[in-house]
């Protein structure tokens, strides 16, 4: 029997959703600048350390870094791919994002009846 081909949207959709845990990004952004040992990331990440090894072993599983053990100590670094670049990417559409929503934030404080158009903190008390 041969395994059922998943779709690529399928497999695509899965690695964001394993992606999606602030920890995980936090280390991926740690693991840009090289290799880390779990101290070092554990020092830069204030989690439970059990929080913090979960979250590890999930990025470990997905292939996207690897772990290296001499003696006591396990660093991880990034397996490949260009996380970086996606990283990158993904603080671009954030900005973008958050850039649109302030503006339109702005235009509907203007637009309040009463409000002057400097005054984009106007709020009118309810009556």
């Amino acid at each position: 029997m041969t395994a059922a081909r998943v779709p690529l949207y399928e497999a695509k959709a899965e690695f964001f959703r394993m992606l999606g845990h602030p920890v995980r990004i936090r280390v991926l952004e740690l693991l840009q600048d090289g290799p880390l040992a779990v101290r070092k990331l554990r020092a830069a990440i204030e989690v439970e350390p059990a929080a913090l090894s979960q979250q590890l072993a999930v990025l470990r599983r997905s292939g996207i870094v690897t772990a290296t053990r001499t003696g006591s100590t396990v660093v991880y670094e990034l397996a490949g791919g260009d996380v970086a670049g996606l990283l990158r990417a993904a603080r671009r559409t954030l900005s973008a994002v958050l850039v649109g929503q302030h503006e339109l934030l702005t235009e509907l404080r203007r637009a309040e009846p009463g409000c002057a158009q400097a005054d984009l903190g106007c709020v009118q008390e309810a009556s």
